[in-house]
Formats: structure tokens, sequence, C-alpha cells
């Protein structure tokens, strides 16, 4: 099994990120979206830095757009957050908290920023929490596949 040990020490301060969990349902089942990494092709989430006049969960939500062409509803309150260590070759990698906000996919655009650095994908739940290799976003897939924010499917998004 992956799993990813941080190489900061616990007591770090960790330097916040928000991420988007994009999500839909099919077939009565939630399925994940996940995207490559630009630098070493693993499979993660839309996440980045706070933005200027934004909250947190519309940082997400524009994280999701730029990296993955994802449109829908962000929820407000955060499902959760895990810790990880960013690679920032050829300086030190930098401990990172993602507080992690459920980002429920009406559109998936094939133009946006991020397009030609990216792959993107739809998994099972459970697949995507086995793609993924923090530990700490493992568990949050899983916590949304049992209890989803919404259980009405969105209207017009078939699956890809």
């Amino acid at each position: 099994m992956n799993q990813t040990l941080p190489l900061s020490p616990p007591d770090a301060v960790c330097a916040p990120q928000y991420g988007a969990l994009c999500w839909r349902l099919h077939r009565g089942k939630v399925e994940v979206l996940l995207i490559t990494s630009r630098d070493t092709g693993r499979w993660v989430i839309p996440k980045g830095w706070p933005m200027k006049g934004m909250t947190p969960a519309q940082a997400a939500a524009r994280e999701a757009w730029e990296e993955a062409g994802v449109q829908g509803e962000t929820e407000s309150l955060r499902l959760g957050s895990y810790a990880y260590d960013k690679a920032m070759a050829p300086k030190p990698p930098i401990a990172c908290s993602v507080d992690v906000f459920p980002l429920r996919v009406k559109a998936l655009k094939d133009r946006f920023p991020e397009r030609k650095e990216r792959r993107r994908k739809w998994f099972s739940a459970e697949k995507a929490a086995r793609k993924v290799a923090e530990t700490g976003l493992r568990s949050l897939i899983l916590a949304l596949a049992h209890t989803p924010p919404q259980e009405v499917p969105a209207p017009g998004l078939a699956p890809a």
C-alpha cells in the first residue's frame, strides 16, 4: 500500500492550502475526480494557496477550475483536512495543511488553464482512495463516499 510519511517534523508550522474534493453521483455511487500533479504525475485533488478576496471554499473552487476545468457547487463547510509535504525543488519541501471542501461537479470543460499540464479521471470513491498517496486524503474520500453532502444527482453530467 502506498503511504507517504511527512518529511517535516510534526511540530513544524504548516502552510495553509485549500483543496476541492470534486465528486458526482453515478448510478447511486459516489465518483471522485482526480488529477495528476504537474511534477510527479501522482493522483491528487485540485488544491492551492489562499487567494486574496476569496473565502477558502471559493479558493478551492478556483483551483478546481484552473487545474481540472471543473464547474460546480462547493460546500462552504470543510470536509476535513490533511497534511503533506510540497516538493519545492531545488528548495526543501514545505509542510502544508490542506483544508478540503466538497465540490459537486456540474460540468467539466475541455478548455481550462492547466489542460496541457494535467490529466483528469473519474474513479469510484474506493479506487480514488487507493490512488492517492496521503492517508489523510484517503480518509476524506472514503468519508465523502459514505455520506455525500447532497444525494440528488446533478443534472446534465454524464459519466466520462
